[in-house]
């Protein structure tokens, strides 16, 4: 389970990338205060990298909070803060901060810049965080 604000930027992107590393893993995500869809800017530098995230649909956190998961990752500060408690059986918890590319200032360009920044990240941390917990 992966948490952030809105569901709709970061946790999607991370989801995404951690399905293209392994397909056979389940993986979910879910937002505080889930937008009504998707950024259209995270598909689309996600598609760039060869992940289509554009079915995904943001959902609230307290859909799974009964549910067990072997992990719950929060990538944002605000999710740390604010996620409830899950009732279901967690293995492990853990926090890394993305900076949030859906307030990023600027042209579009810039704007679209700073998606391909914190893609760049999160793929690179979730690939380490996949090498490290969840391969083989």
């Amino acid at each position: 389970m992966i948490i952030c604000t809105g569901n709709s930027c970061r946790s999607p992107m991370a989801e995404g990338y951690l399905k293209s590393f392994d397909p056979a893993i389940e993986v979910f995500s879910a937002g505080i205060y889930p937008e009504s869809s998707v950024s259209q800017r995270a598909v689309q530098v996600l598609k760039e990298d060869g992940v289509d995230i554009s079915a995904h649909h943001p959902k609230h956190v307290n859909n799974f909070t009964d549910q067990p998961f072997d992990w719950v990752i929060t990538v944002c500060d605000f999710a740390r803060e604010h996620s409830p408690a899950f009732t279901g059986h967690v293995i492990h918890e853990l926090h890394h901060n993305f900076e949030d590319p859906w307030i990023a200032m600027g042209s579009d360009e810039e704007k679209m810049d700073k998606y391909r920044q914190v893609r760049d990240q999160i793929k690179a941390w979730f690939r380490k965080f996949y090498n490290e917990n969840l391969k083989g």
